[in-house]
């Protein structure tokens, strides 16, 4: 009887260590079997978890084609994906070349005299011509021809330099440009409302359904 007693003091007194965790590193099995109530107590404000409805879960699991753009070269473009990558998002690229604009113009005509002259001038010989507009540093002065390439533009300096008119030069309206469009093809919800809350500037100008369904040959944005 007395071993028996004795026994059943060691196991009481095994079971309580156990119990304590303190035999956890030598037995394997922990004494809270695997409840770990210490992530229940990290959790913050657990009040505020509410269960989705069924038709909130149908809204964000439904995905659409959102785009951003135009993005006016190569580095509004690496930007955006930048941002992108930082919100967990892929894109496709889009692009499209922008042509640049030539212009023959005169020198500047600042003696208002010798503009009125060759205002006069062109009027006579029939020729179209307007006031240049968008390089401050260069007027007043009158435009006689757009062009799509700099070797166009020179070509028709180089004629009417013929028909007697001097004076005349190539001046670059505006550079070529490369447009870029980034588009996500299938966002679901969850995306779509990260897109929409980002306050990155480079996405500043925000997404919008896609006017056309992305080509196949779109390249893949490096936002990975």
């Amino acid at each position: 009887m007395r071993v028996v007693v004795l026994v059943l003091l060691a196991v009481n007194a095994l079971f309580f260590i156990w119990s304590r965790g303190w035999l956890d590193a030598v037995t394997g099995l922990p004494a809270d079997g695997g409840r770990e109530p210490q992530r229940v107590a990290a959790q913050q404000h657990p009040e505020r978890i509410q269960p989705l409805a069924a038709s909130a879960a149908a809204a964000l699991a439904q995905r659409s084609c959102l785009e951003l753009g135009p993005l006016d070269g190569d580095a509004a473009l690496a930007a955006a994906q930048t941002a992108l990558h930082g919100l967990g998002a892929e894109a496709q690229v889009r692009s499209s070349e922008q042509a640049g604009v030539w212009v023959v113009a005169t020198i500047k005509l600042s003696d208002p005299e010798f503009r009125a002259r060759k205002e006069a001038t062109y009027k006579q010989l029939r020729l179209n011509f307007e006031p240049l507009e968008g390089l401050p540093a260069e007027q007043p002065a009158f435009v006689l021809g757009r062009h799509a390439s700099p070797a166009e533009a020179a070509a028709d300096v180089a004629a009417l330099d013929k028909r007697g008119l001097k004076g005349l030069r190539v001046l670059a309206l505006k550079a070529p440009l490369t447009r870029h469009t980034l588009v996500i093809a299938q966002a679901d919800g969850l995306l779509a409302a990260r897109l929409k809350a980002a306050k990155e500037p480079a996405l500043a100008a925000g997404f919008r359904a896609c006017s056309a369904a992305p080509a196949a040959s779109a390249a893949p944005a490096a936002s990975s």
